[in-house]
């Protein structure tokens, strides 16, 4: 049995920026919460972004260019949130550290937790390629992130 951090939203946590929750309903993420520890956690939340709050978007870049400061997050009417995300981020990482999870599962496409895209910066719904910054912080830790998407993958790692 594995300890796994997981995104509060994707848990049914009202926490995203509209005050909404993305609870996963699949049997792979059914799986994940039968046979394993999760430890819900929000970055945003955690950083004390209140709910709801503006949407907000990496410009230029992804979660590691925000990480180097080549990159900001900033809110559909340019608020510069960027120290609150990099500060969930270090929460996040600091949660993961003092207990050890080595796996975390976190929402597609935020700004925090993006683990193969977010959005592109101009706030018309358009992907790109990319990572939250959250995401960008675990990974360069040596912790694992899936999202609600591929948590079989997750699994079928675990199970062997």
């Amino acid at each position: 049995m594995a300890t796994i951090l997981v995104s509060s939203c994707l848990l049914g946590c009202k926490v995203r920026y509209n005050g909404s929750d993305l609870k996963a309903q699949n049997t792979a993420f059914h799986t994940l919460i039968s046979e394993h520890t999760l430890v819900p956690f929000c970055p945003e939340v955690s950083a004390g972004l209140p709910i709801p709050r503006a949407p907000a978007e990496v410009q230029f870049g992804d979660g590691v260019n925000v990480l180097t400061g080549d990159s900001k997050i900033l809110t559909h009417d340019h608020h510069d949130v960027t120290a609150e995300f990099i500060r969930g981020a270090e929460l996040t990482l600091e949660k993961c550290l003092s207990e050890r999870i080595q796996f975390a599962v976190l929402t597609e496409s935020s700004p925090s937790c993006g683990s193969q895209t977010i959005y592109d910066g101009t706030f018309t719904g358009i992907k790109q390629q990319g990572v939250g910054v959250t995401t960008a912080l675990l990974e360069q830790n040596g912790i694992r992130v899936f999202s609600q998407h591929n948590v079989d993958e997750l699994n079928r790692l675990l199970s062997d």
